[in-house]
Formats: C-alpha cells, sequence, structure tokens
C-alpha cells in the first residue's frame, strides 16, 4: 500500500507540473521547474539543463546558484551528457548500458531541438521512472521546449526592435555629440594663440575636459545599451564599504553633486555585488539628478537592510535611496521614465541613463522604481534600488 500511495503521489505531482508549466512565463521559472521541481517530484538526486543556441550552434547550460538566480554557461563539447536512460515520446529506454544511471530528456519544440535535460539517478530504484511517469516527464519536457522557443523568438524580436531602436538613437548622437566637439575644438584653437592668461586657459582646459567627460558617459550609455544583458561578476564585499565608494565616487565623477549620507547598516554585512555595474546604475541616477538641479545641488543618499516580498517569500534587500531638490520627474513620462530615449526638457544625454540602471539593477534579480512624489509640495525626484541579499551574505567573519 506505502507503494502504490507513494507512486500515486508521484504522479499526481508530475501531472500538476504539466499543467503549470504551461503558466511559466520566463527563463528562470522554467529553469527552477526542470532542475528542482521536476527533480523533486521523481526525487532524483540532480537536474542539469541545456539549452540549444541556433546562433551559435552550441549549447548553453542553466543553473540557479544559492540566492535562486539564473547563471549560464557554456559547456565544454567533449562533456557531453552520458545518460543511460533515455526519455523519448513517453517510453523510457536503456541506451547505453555503461553510462551514468542517469535519463537524458530531449526539449523537442516545433522548430527541432530546444534543448535538453539530464536527470539525475533515482536512488533505489533499478528504473528511475514507471511507463506512465515517463509519459508524464515527457510531457512537461515537451510543453516546457515550447515555452523557450516562445522565449527564443521574444528575444529575437526585441534585439531586432533594439536595432531599431540604435538607427535611431544613432541620429540623436549626430546631434548631441555635435555640440561637445564644437566646444572641445573652439576651446583648443583659443589655446593655440599663445598669448592667453594662466587662469584663462586653465578655464579652457577645464571646459574641454568637461566636454570630453560628457562624450564618455554618451558613449558608455550607447554601449550599455546596445550590448543587452551581460553576465555579472559578483564578489562578497561589506555593504558599509561598497556604500561609501558609491557616495564618493557619485562626487568625483559629478562636480556640484553634494551627497548627503544617511548609511544604517549593520557592521560587517556583506553581501554578493557586480561592485562596477552597481557604480554605473548609481551615477547614471545622480547625473539626471545634477541636471535637474541645473548643475549643482544636494543628493539624499540613504542605505537599509529591509525585508521585500519577492517570488519566494519575504527577503532582505539592500535597499537604497537617491533623492533630489530638482523639480521631479513630469507627470506625462513618469510611467516611461525608464524606457530608452525618453527624456523631458533635457539639453544634454541620449535618454538611456535610466534604461541601463534598471538593466543593471534587475541583472542583479533586483527592482529600481521611481517613488511617489513627497507630500507636502516638496520638490524633487526619488529613486529606490533594492538588490537581494543571499541568504549566505552574513556578517563578515573574524580572521
Amino acid at each position: 500500500m506505502a507503494v502504490f500511495t507513494r507512486s500515486s503521489r508521484r504522479k499526481a505531482t508530475l501531472a500538476a507540473l504539466a499543467e503549470r508549466v504551461l503558466e511559466v512565463p520566463d527563463l528562470l521559472g522554467l529553469t527552477r521547474l526542470l532542475t528542482v521541481d521536476l527533480c523533486r517530484a521523481l526525487a532524483a538526486d540532480a537536474g542539469s539543463l541545456l539549452l540549444w543556441d541556433r546562433r551559435l550552434e552550441s549549447f548553453e547550460a542553466l543553473a540557479l546558484d544559492e540566492a535562486g538566480r539564473l547563471r549560464r554557461s557554456r559547456p565544454d563539447a567533449s562533456e557531453g551528457p552520458r545518460a543511460r536512460f533515455l526519455i523519448s515520446e513517453g517510453q523510457l529506454l536503456e541506451t547505453a548500458p555503461e553510462g551514468k544511471n542517469e535519463m537524458l530528456v530531449p526539449l523537442l519544440a516545433r522548430s527541432g531541438l530546444a534543448g535538453m535535460l539530464v536527470l539525475g539517478p533515482v536512488p533505489g530504484r533499478k528504473r528511475p521512472v514507471s511507463e506512465a511517469e515517463a509519459r508524464l516527464v515527457s510531457l512537461v519536457a515537451s510543453r516546457a521546449a515550447l515555452g523557450f522557443e516562445n522565449l527564443a523568438y521574444q528575444k529575437e524580436l526585441i534585439e531586432s526592435e533594439r536595432l531599431a531602436a540604435l538607427g535611431t538613437m544613432a541620429g540623436m548622437m549626430v546631434h548631441d555629440f555635435r555640440g561637445p566637439m564644437t566646444l572641445i575644438r573652439g576651446w583648443a584653437e583659443t589655446l593655440l594663440e599663445g598669448d592667453v592668461p594662466p587662469q584663462e586657459a586653465a578655464e579652457r582646459a577645464r571646459a574641454i575636459m568637461e566636454a570630453v567627460d560628457r562624450l564618455d558617459r554618451m558613449t558608455g550609455e550607447t554601449l550599455d545599451f546596445a550590448r543587452g544583458a551581460e553576465s555579472l561578476v559578483l564578489r562578497a564585499v561589506p555593504l558599509g564599504l561598497l556604500v561609501a565608494e558609491l557616495a564618493a565616487g557619485m562626487e568625483q565623477e559629478l562636480p556640484g553633486l553634494a551627497v548627503e549620507r544617511d548609511v544604517q547598516l549593520p557592521v560587517g554585512r556583506r553581501g554578493k555585488v557586480d561592485v562596477d555595474k552597481l557604480r554605473r546604475a548609481v551615477t547614471n541616477i545622480a547625473a539626471n539628478a545634477r541636471e535637474a538641479m541645473g548643475g549643482q545641488g544636494p543628493l539624499r543618499f540613504s542605505a537599509r537592510i529591509e525585508p521585500l516580498d519577492g517570488p519566494d517569500g519575504a527577503r532582505e534587500h539592500l535597499v537604497l535611496v537617491l533623492a533630489d531638490d530638482g523639480p521631479g520627474v513630469a507627470a506625462g513620462i513618469r510611467e516611461r521614465v525608464f524606457e530608452p530615449f525618453v527624456t523631458h526638457g533635457k539639453k544634454r544625454g541620449t535618454g538611456l541613463g535610466l534604461a541601463v540602471a534598471r538593466r543593471f539593477v534587475e541583472d542583479h534579480g533586483g527592482r529600481l522604481e521611481l517613488l511617489p512624489e513627497p507630500e507636502g509640495g516638496a520638490r524633487g525626484a526619488r529613486f529606490r534600488l533594492a538588490l537581494p541579499l543571499s541568504p549566505g551574505d552574513g556578517e563578515e567573519r573574524a580572521r
């Protein structure tokens, strides 16, 4: 009776997964369902997922890290799966008697092979699944393959739209670059005259440097937008030191901005972040704030650790808030402020700063949002950046 109950429970769980897979909207959810939920339903030791990249004609390995974030890698082509069993069209076939006691499940979509799923051994069972279970695993795999195929089509569509947007942006950049380049040439020509007083020469040199910095920021935003999401380089850093470096970096890169710090973080608390991308995200927000305030003014920068709700329940986040004293964000663009090329009353830039900032934050699994306008008629814009912290990101251990 116990065996019958376990078998019935396993089939019921597999049937529920087959229904649920149709509602999973993204790559992270599909990866979790196949490598975690499906393995748990079968009592398999582990699961690994390989997606076929049609453009590169190679496999890409997808996995979840300890914090539940999606990780990508390129497996060695010489180390392909050598599973003992194959689940194909609802049947369990023994194809490699000398292979590992694993199951290989092809993910077949309308356009062909979308990927492969390798399910680890099932302890205590000579044949890892029954005939009924094999049919349900095939059903889950075929539906997941359609989901991967749809996501691939969406990605291709987004990339084609991005190329079209880059064409539009190229025309904008020609206009935006012309101003600072004219200024640089003009000041450089006056310096060649040779009779410019030292103080005036220094002022013109500073103007040239500011124009070059402006072009460099515009170029960086353009490249970040064109490249799309890239892999993160995560490293564990003390959060207090990280926030101090972010504040100092904003003041250094953006003269005229007075950063008012309000940091309340536990001593020694650490977190895993891509420091360079986080610095770019914060600096892009601060650059918008400085421009909104006419080139100078205060920027209130606070840092806290707060529990925020997410898809896996409440979880601690590093929460950064940046607030300025500018005129705020116009009502007409508040809903679109993170879209590329959306600007209002700006004389400089490409309109990509906030779009790039949100992309970097979301690559971390976090959220970037424009907070509601302050009450009581107060001026300014407020942006909140929340980065999830892993359970293992505790206090720094004494050495």
